[in-house]
């Protein structure tokens, strides 16, 4: 049969007509698709277009932008360094490869190069063979494929119809039904017609994993064409390459438009001819996905799925009352869009075709499917728990305290919400109610939203004891010290623990606040990320990206951070925030502008500085940068001085926050010997390596200050359990807990001796303070075992067991008891015992109570004028 081809069944602008929505008849036209919906193009699910799912290669950005500056010289004409890669590639001589602005553009040329006069194209196919014939003013004669063949290319019937002067169109896998030809066969089939050229598109075939291309051992007559767009999901640059005869490639040129080949694409085109990590990660991604996905359809009632190589499927609809331009108008009224196949020859409005996309985005296809088509589903998708996150341009930048900010704003607004963090590193832990270990931030974070803290919200806790290694604490438990290779090693193991304690949480809650770690934009650690962009994925929470102004070059973080992070990564961001901003705010919109306009993305808040803030700090940071000598009390001298030893392994630093908010009380931050004054007392922190950082003490002179302080009697020494261990004589560590099994002296202002023994003692307490009298309430985490004889005991546990005692004195004590000054009457005790010493009066009633409740308000009340809520609510889909 021949057949003319009609330029109006083949325009790029026909569009299939149901029920008043517009339809596009090509693939990937986002703008006619989003027109046709009445939704914005990202809103548009496109399974019409066949581009690999995994986005581009992460180079592409960076290379891009590395040629920006030699737009302003004209392209290499011969597009030099492109052929020679792809000569490399392929295997052939730079004289037999033509590059070209798409294979389409090359597809064009080859018609009125090889000035042949008919042409030969099994169909279904890719609707430009016939319209390049066409325009080159060839006779077409098609040659249907049979459905109850599968579509599979019967090669005689095909020899049957060549006489020796026309070209044979063939396209493996065969677009739209994924069927590949074998490549012996046509190798043979063309070694016995020289006369004849067949023009072989391959421009899905790096999609097939062991594809035997035919640009390998190429009979003279074969041309290969191949898209370098498709596979690289990168469409709109425009390129693909041909491998033919040397002189059928020469004539090609003398017809080629000059420069057809910009810049930016030549440059792409080298770096992707030379990746074969991305196609192998793509062949098996595809391969896994295409599989699942075709098995899910076949499942469903009136489908048939013809099974293909590429990286799409073929679908027949039988169904009498629904046809594929109806199902393309239901679901894209979803937002989801599908290619009709109606305009393929051979084929009719039964058929469509989808791309093979991601797994989430495959599995939301099958569901909104199953609803166009009215098919019953035994087990419904759960709907995803909405979230957000919240990840920051560098640490500290504030993304502990939105978080519970927002946890707070939804907490008022109806929604039952718990905070996550999959990985955090921190020396500030706290201990839950079931004896697990997890970061102090969360724990402020299960507070805002009013609900007991839990391990899950905290899954992983680094806990680094030397600059190299950490305790690595898994749901609450240690599992042992890693150095970085070795915990590199663990995170898949781990970030499969992270997600099975979101999920087992989401599944309790309406929302769910996420927070980051550091920076999405580390280059060196975005492969094995557990904690930002990979978590996000996961829970399906777009990331508001928090910069801090107040450091300066926030602006530059946000372009910056943005410029870094693979086409994945840059779609989970859906805005920005400027957090610790003081001024006026209208003075940053020229900024605000240029960020929105340069990244896409809004910035979705500016927050303004908060003093006094009231809440736990987020990492020691923010305590270490503490001013020395910042006194908060009055200027008449009525106050006690408290002077905290910084130690490099500081860990869970808050247990001093309570003792900050006393009027009476000038809490310093101690850095050097020299600075230790004559305080009325010294507090000894815990620590995460108590035995390296008592050798520090000792390197820097402190354990003479502290003795000389001792010696005058003036001062009280008070150790909460590293220190407390550190007050004692010795401190043995047989097991390498913390060092390489070390004993080392104590500074011996308590009789006490400490072992540190391999199992962790995890778990909260109720204790009397015997002294005062008092009950305290706090949590124990330490490997020590302590005790000796001439100790003073002074806290005790319900059961009678002894977790702090002091010197006969009762100048020195400690207890292994955190936030013992949390509670408010032993706090005001304690100072004002401190107060009798220093020949001040008692003050009779409680000063401060250290209640969050009125700092989250007020944190709440400020991050709610400053964020757009609403638009946030829209994002996490609450709304």
């Amino acid at each position: 049969m021949k057949q003319r081809v009609s330029p109006v069944r083949h325009s790029e602008n026909t569009a299939n007509q149901c029920h008043g929505l517009a339809v596009p008849a090509h693939g990937g036209n986002l703008r006619e698709l989003a027109s046709a919906s009445g939704k914005a193009e990202r809103d548009i699910l496109d399974f019409s277009a066949n581009i690999n799912p995994l986005g581009p290669p992460e180079w592409l950005r960076p290379l891009i932008s590395s040629h920006v500056t030699a737009l302003t010289h004209y392209p290499d004409p011969e597009c030099a360094a492109l052929v020679e890669a792809a000569a490399q590639r392929y295997g052939v001589a730079p004289e037999e490869i033509a590059v070209g602005n798409g294979s389409t553009e090359l597809l064009h040329l080859f018609p009125r190069v090889l000035g042949k006069k008919r042409a030969v194209i099994p169909v279904p196919c890719y609707s430009d063979y016939a319209r390049a014939c066409q325009l080159a003013g060839m006779s077409v004669e098609t040659m249907p494929l049979h459905r109850a063949d599968g579509f599979s290319l019967d090669l005689a019937l095909l020899e049957a119809k060549l006489g020796g002067n026309e070209i044979v169109f063939l396209c493996r896998p065969n677009n739209p039904t994924g069927h590949i030809c074998d490549a012996d066969a046509i190798r043979s089939l063309a070694a016995r017609h020289s006369a004849t050229t067949f023009l072989v598109d391959e421009a899905f075939g790096d999609f097939v994993e062991g594809f035997d291309s035919l640009t390998q051992r190429r009979p003279a007559n074969v041309i290969v064409l191949l898209s370098l767009t498709k596979l690289f999901a990168i469409p709109g640059l425009r390129l693909g390459c041909a491998i033919a005869d040397r002189v059928v490639i020469q004539r090609l040129r003398e017809l080629q438009p000059s420069w057809s080949v910009n810049t930016l694409a030549q440059a792409v085109g080298v770096a992707a001819l030379r990746d074969r990590e991305y196609v192998r990660q793509t062949q098996l991604y595809v391969c896994q996905q295409r599989e699942a996905l075709a098995a899910t359809l076949n499942s469903l009632p009136g489908l048939t799925v013809y099974h293909g190589a590429a990286n799409f499927l073929l679908i027949r609809l039988d169904r009498n009352d629904f046809d594929a331009p109806r199902l393309a108008q239901r679901l894209l009224a979803d937002g989801i869009a599908i290619r009709v196949c109606d305009n393929f020859d051979g084929l009719d409005s039964r058929y469509f075709r989808i791309a093979v996309r991601r797994e989430e985005e495959n599995t939301f296809f099958c569901d909104r499917l199953r609803a166009a088509l009215g098919v019953h589903r035994p087990a419904p998708l759960k709907r995803r728990t909405p979230a957000i996150m919240f990840q920051g341009t560098s640490s500290n930048a504030g993304k502990s305290i939105l978080t519970a900010a927002f946890c707070r704003i939804l907490l008022q607004d109806g929604f039952r919400v718990a905070p996550f963090k999959s990985q955090n590193m921190s020396l500030n832990s706290f201990v839950t109610r079931d004896g697990c270990e997890m970061g102090r931030a969360q724990v402020v974070q299960a507070q805002a939203c009013r609900i007991e803290p839990s391990a899950a919200m905290n899954p992983i806790l680094l806990k680094p004891n030397s600059d190299t290694g950490s305790q690595v604490i898994l749901m609450g438990k240690p599992v042992g010290n890693m150095n970085v290779g070795e915990y590199i090693r663990f995170k898949p193991q781990a970030f499969e623990t992270a997600k099975q304690a979101y999920e087992s949480l989401a599944a309790d809650y309406d929302a769910i606040v996420l927070e980051g770690a550091g920076s999405p934009a580390e280059v060196n650690l975005k492969h094995h990320d557990i904690v930002n962009m990979s978590m996000a994925r996961h829970a399906g929470a777009p990331v508001l990206l928090v910069g801090d102004i107040d450091r300066g070059g926030v602006f530059a973080s946000f372009v910056g951070t943005m410029e870094v992070l693979a086409e994945w990564e840059r779609d989970l961001i859906a805005g920005f925030v400027v957090n610790k901003f003081r001024g006026n705010e209208p003075l940053l919109k020229d900024a605000l502008d240029y960020t929105a306009h340069h990244t896409g993305r809004p910035v979705l808040g500016v927050v303004p500085y908060l003093q006094n803030l009231g809440l736990p700090d987020e990492d020691s940071v923010t305590f270490k940068a503490a001013p020395r000598g910042a006194a908060e009390s009055a200027a008449n001298g009525d106050y006690v001085e408290i002077a905290v030893v910084d130690l490099p392994h500081i860990s869970n630093f808050t247990d001093f926050d309570a003792l900050r908010l006393e009027p009476d009380v000038h809490l310093r931050i101690v850095r050097s010997a020299a600075d230790l004054g004559q305080p009325d007392a010294v507090i000894l922190p815990g620590s995460k390596n108590v035995i390296g950082d008592l050798t520090y003490l000792r390197q820097h002179n402190f354990d003479d200050a502290i003795h000389k302080l001792a010696d005058a009697g003036k001062t009280e020494f008070i150790g909460i359990c590293g220190g407390y261990q550190m007050l004692g004589t010795k401190i043995g560590d047989p097991h390498s807990i913390e060092s390489a099994g070390q004993t080392i002296c104590g500074l011996g202002l308590l009789p006490l001796s400490t072992v540190l023994e391999r199992e962790k003692i995890l778990r909260r307490v109720t204790a009397k303070h015997a002294p005062s009298g008092l009950t305290v309430h706090g949590y124990e985490i330490h490997h020590g075992q302590s005790g000796g004889d001439g100790l003073q005991p002074l806290v005790f546990c319900d059961d009678g067991e002894m977790i702090g005692a002091g010197s006969a004195n009762n100048l020195a004590w400690g207890t292994y008891l955190h936030g013992l000054f949390d509670a408010d009457e032993f706090r005001r005790w304690f100072v004002n015992r401190l107060r009798a010493r220093r020949g001040l009066p008692a003050l009779s009633k409680i000063c401060t109570s250290y209640d969050l409740e009125p700092a989250f308000e007020r944190l709440a009340e400020v991050v709610r004028k400053s964020l757009n809520v609403a638009e946030i609510y829209r994002l996490m889909g609450l709304r």
